[in-house]
């Protein structure tokens, strides 16, 4: 053996060291909901829709108590390493105020078929193709709204930039920008910059899109949509100041925001105010007579 390939070895030895680190940090394994909508004799129906890359996702399609066609629409996104069963909290809440309710696995999670590896690239795709099933059953195409989930409320973000059937978007503990929570992580494990700087660009060719094309900061002025931009002052997973950044990117009297004293990352909705405020931010927008 050579003497350059003597000092390759240590490089090529670190940078597959890296990869798997990388990969298994955000590795997932997809873990099927326990729970129905049956729990709180809510009537639902199985449904699986197709999404990007021929696979299909699987859901919980819930239609409106009276007037299906009329009432708004809502589609209910979870966050990372979760699935739709995350949401039925939501549904409780939601379904008796009349709404037509789309709960969803995103992509390798839950029920949903596998798709390599996940990314909110893939979540706001999916969010994407949740509006359009939506859209195929017998509603108001003009009464769609999003309630998404940390990574799921970026995918909601990404989605309406692309989809203009979201007409309002509800995030909870959404980030503004993959690379600020990934470098969050990263330095959690005291990682060096260079090596952080090397498993971005890694992280991001196996995503198959710039991050600057899918991150909530660059597409939300683009959305038509209204947003509800709702964080915890106190959330250790997705800081406060990724919520500050998402709404100051907004334009003009797009978003309200609101930043919730005492709460972290995964009980904003246990405030008091928390549903009324969201029902009334999707009667304004959807307006629900």
């Amino acid at each position: 053996m050579t003497a350059l390939a003597w000092i390759l070895i240590p490089f090529v030895l670190l940078f597959g060291i890296m990869r798997l680190f990388a990969f298994k940090v955000y590795a997932l394994k997809l873990t099927p909901h326990h729970e129905t909508p049956e729990k709180f004799g809510i009537p639902f129906e199985e449904i699986r829709f197709p999404t990007r890359n021929e696979r299909s996702l699987y859901g919980w399609w819930m239609p409106s108590r009276t007037n299906p066609e009329s009432s708004p629409t809502l589609v209910l996104v979870h966050g990372w390493s979760r699935n739709l069963g995350r949401m039925l909290r939501y549904i409780e809440h939601l379904y008796p105020l009349n709404y037509n309710l789309l709960a969803f696995d995103a992509r390798h999670h839950g029920s949903s078929d596998k798709d390599g590896h996940s990314s909110m690239f893939k979540f706001g795709q999916d969010v994407q193709s949740a509006v359009k099933y939506a859209t195929t059953r017998n509603i108001d195409p003009d009464k769609i709204g999003v309630i998404g989930l940390s990574i799921g409320g970026a995918g909601a973000t990404y989605a309406s930039g692309i989809e203009p059937a979201i007409k309002a978007v509800v995030t909870v503990g959404a980030p503004a920008h993959p690379v600020d929570v990934m470098t969050q992580e990263f330095k959690r494990h005291h990682l060096p910059t260079p090596v952080i700087w090397y498993l971005l660009r890694l992280i991001e060719s196996k995503i198959g899109a710039p991050y600057e094309e899918f991150a909530p900061v660059n597409n939300i002025a683009k959305s038509q949509a209204d947003f509800l931009v709702i964080h915890g002052e106190k959330d250790k997973v997705v800081p406060l100041s990724q919520g500050e950044k998402l709404r100051n990117a907004a334009r003009d009297h797009q978003c309200d925001y609101w930043r919730i004293p005492d709460y972290g990352h995964s009980n904003c909705h246990h405030h008091p105010d928390f549903w009324d405020r969201m029902h009334a931010f999707f009667q304004q927008k959807l307006f629900m007579p």
